[in-house]
């Protein structure tokens, strides 16, 4: 059957994974539906234990803590100053993995009984990482010994300043290093070019539980737990680690499926009334998704770190106390509406100057900059528009003084990090990785980095790069979709980065009884030619092309995850449509 090229969303749409004839006898071996074996080949899974291992993800699994460099001298240094009641603080990251691992830590020693001091910086104002001037004032404070969680790992003169001011700094962080290590006691981080440690997808938080996991075990093996102490179960705080790994979209494979399943389970029935408090603030209830916490738990923890307040997630997070809880995670709810209301108003702005300019045209990177924008929100900002546009982004807010700082999000095929980096003459400061890079400049170089930005990213072009791609992982036809098909995809679960849930293809349906809900989403039912029925839903896609081509009915092509809705005490088996396109008259084959 010929198909029409594009979508209504204006994608082509392509396979996820060829599949080996490997992937099809696994899947028959699991009793899984043929659409598996696709699935089994684009998460490399091709023996028998590597899926049972991704089925059942277990704590067994994970690799010793002292597998990472550094990690036995942290913690014989952790563990002197347990012993010696020296004071501990904990510097952190503004963002949600910062605050998860901070409170994660807070959690921690308070269970051995001991309160740690948390710092975490201004966002504006201090910008990301330790500086000298806050860890000075740590060691002013009596400070011995600062573990620093989600950053540090290039903070050079910070810590040659902790050093000097007689601080021990252990570094534990997850982003990529220089080629030389920071004067530091101790740094642990998977990325270190110097370590073999074969997971390099942890988290922060991620890393900062594999901190504690072996000074847990330092502290057993040197009789701390003796005397009527309470060795406390790390188990209870992996709600936390799923948070933090969640949110920092971190690949959801290896250790992190392993912590954030577990943490998932946690955070179901978690006795932590600051989560509970936060969860009831976004109506969520019972167990607990990853995609809840991508879009919904994690953008509120965040929202404090954006406007100025970024120890507000990590006094929620260690709260017992479930008044407090309630207060603290309805401002939090507060800022996170203001961070939308912000956010909205510099996505129309941002696209009322892309358009004044001309449009996406010609232009293969964007460059967007205003006076009013605010620093604390480019990010989001860049993201929703290289979404949207499917070109790389970079959103800058000036200040007063002509200073610029800017956030950047790529797309599939671009390095962003290295176009930034071909403008270094022209920048005072960058950093970042493939996807997402940051940035600073003086205003008066805006025009010129401009320009060489779209050129760096022209230097690495290839035809079709623009052309927005919709993956899917298989045809199925619309009989197989029935509750056993459901439950074996619920056991992919967690889905997210590297473990994106399954898009399946449903060939030639009949729209019936398209209809809007709340103005902005579709819901249908889908028919096949034998008369099969099933559930659908778009949601946001009105007004807009696809919408409008599923309220104009007709036989379409769907592409779409599988579940189970519940509402109102009833479950049915529902279709969350991805995305659909034209079958033409002539290629219906009924």
């Amino acid at each position: 059957m010929e198909k029409s090229p594009l979508s209504f969303s204006g994608k082509i749409w392509r396979p996820r994974s060829l599949v080996l004839d490997t992937h099809r006898q696994l899947a028959e071996a699991f009793g899984l539906n043929p659409i598996f074996a696709t699935i089994l080949a684009d998460r490399g899974l091709h023996d028998p234990a590597a899926v049972d291992l991704f089925l059942r993800p277990r704590l067994q699994q994970l690799l010793d803590p002292l597998r990472l460099l550094d990690m036995e001298k942290a913690v014989d240094r952790l563990v002197r100053a347990v012993e010696e009641g020296e004071s501990i603080a904990v510097f952190g990251d503004y963002d949600v993995d910062g605050v998860t691992s901070s409170a994660l830590l807070v959690r921690y020693f308070r269970a051995l009984g001991i309160i740690i001091r948390v710092y975490i910086p201004d966002r504006l104002t201090e910008g990301y990482g330790p500086n000298g001037a806050a860890l000075r004032a740590l060691a002013v404070e009596g400070i011995r010994v600062v573990i620093t969680v989600d950053c540090g790992a290039t903070a050079f003169e910070a810590l040659a300043e902790a050093r000097q001011a007689g601080l021990d700094v252990i570094v534990t962080d997850h982003h990529q290093m220089r080629e030389v290590l920071p004067p530091a006691f101790a740094v642990i981080n998977p990325n270190r070019p110097d370590d073999s440690f074969p997971h390099k997808n942890l988290a922060g938080v991620g890393v900062a539980f594999y901190l504690l996991m072996a000074l847990n075990r330092g502290l057993r093996q040197r009789g701390w737990f003796h005397a009527g102490r309470v060795e406390p179960d790390l188990k209870q705080w992996l709600d936390l680690v799923a948070i933090g790994t969640i949110a920092d979209v971190a690949s959801l494979t290896g250790l992190n499926r392993i912590l954030v399943a577990q943490g998932l389970r946690v955070a179901a029935d978690s006795g932590s009334v600051g989560l509970q408090a936060l969860k009831q603030c976004a109506h969520l209830g019972g167990g607990l998704r990853a995609g809840q916490v991508a879009f919904q738990l994690g953008p509120r923890i965040n929202a404090g770190g954006r406007l100025h307040r970024g120890m507000l997630g990590v006094d929620l997070l260690v709260t017992e106390d479930a008044e407090r809880a309630q207060v603290l995670a309805e401002e939090l709810e507060g800022y996170n509406r203001e961070r939308q209301s912000l956010e909205e108003r510099m996505l129309r702005g941002a696209l009322a100057t892309i358009e004044a300019a001309g449009g996406v045209g010609r232009r293969f990177g964007l460059v967007v900059a205003d006076a009013g924008w605010h620093p604390g929100v480019i990010g989001v900002v860049a993201s929703r528009l290289a979404e949207r546009l499917y070109r790389p982004v970079i959103v800058i807010a000036l200040d007063e003084q002509g200073q610029g700082k800017g956030s950047g999000r790529s797309i599939p095929g671009i390095n962003l990090l290295a176009a930034v980096e071909g403008s270094a003459p022209l920048l005072k400061a960058f950093g970042g990785h493939r996807a997402a890079a940051g940035l600073s400049l003086e205003a008066r170089h805006l025009p010129a980095f401009t320009e060489a930005f779209d050129q760096a990213i022209q230097a690495q072009f290839t035809p079709g790069l623009f052309d927005p791609v919709l993956y899917f992982d298989g045809v199925v036809p619309l009989m197989a979709v029935n509750r056993t098909f459901v439950s074996h995809l619920e056991s992919l679960q967690p889905f997210g980065q590297g473990n994106p849930e399954p898009v399946v293809v449903l060939e030639n349906m009949r729209v019936v009884n398209p209809r809007l809900l709340k103005e902005r989403h579709v819901k249908c039912l889908l028919i096949d030619h034998q008369d099969n029925a099933l559930d659908a839903i778009v949601f946001q896609a009105w007004p807009g092309p696809l919408g409008e081509g599923l309220m104009a009915s007709g036989r379409v092509d769907v592409a779409g995850t599988c579940g189970i809705n519940s509402y109102r005490d009833r479950e049915s088996l529902q279709m969350v449509l991805k995305d659909a396109r034209p079958v033409h008259s002539s290629d219906q084959g009924v």
